[in-house]
């Protein structure tokens, strides 16, 4: 009786530890990617106006009120309708698996950092990318 139950608590332990070793892989499965897509796509069409007030205000710190109330309100237009398009794009190719298109991915993820779109710097002063992009 006792070998039977050392036999099945080894077993056991195999069987959790290879479930273990693969949930530390970065790769996801299909449909974790699928609804990760839909769920950013749908976040940032619906959120896609923070990013005016997001630009105003990171502008701002860097530099003074007035050039954030400037430089930062037409910089949030257009990020607040790429991060809109974007959102949007990325609901209809959901199905496809791509890389992200925008980085951070949402519009509340490291909100001091500006956004990235398909990985390209935007030119331009005033402009802060942390090092959990690309290190750069």
């Amino acid at each position: 009786m006792n070998k039977k139950l050392f036999t099945a608590c080894v077993l056991s332990g195999v069987l959790l530890a290879v479930g273990t070793a693969n949930a530390d892989e970065e790769e996801q499965s299909y449909l974790a990617g699928f609804g990760s897509r839909v769920s950013q796509g749908f976040a940032n069409t619906t959120t896609g106006f923070i990013e005016l007030p997001k630009n105003v205000i990171n502008i701002s710190n860097e530099s003074n009120i007035f050039v954030g109330a400037t430089w930062g309100v037409l910089r949030g237009v257009f990020e607040s309708v790429g991060r809109t398009t974007v959102g949007v794009a990325e609901l209809i190719t959901a199905p496809i698996p791509t890389d992200p298109y925008v980085t951070p991915p949402y519009v509340w993820n490291r909100f001091s950092e500006d956004s990235r779109y398909f990985g390209q710097h935007l030119p331009g002063y005033w402009t802060t990318y942390g090092p959990a992009d690309d290190g750069e």
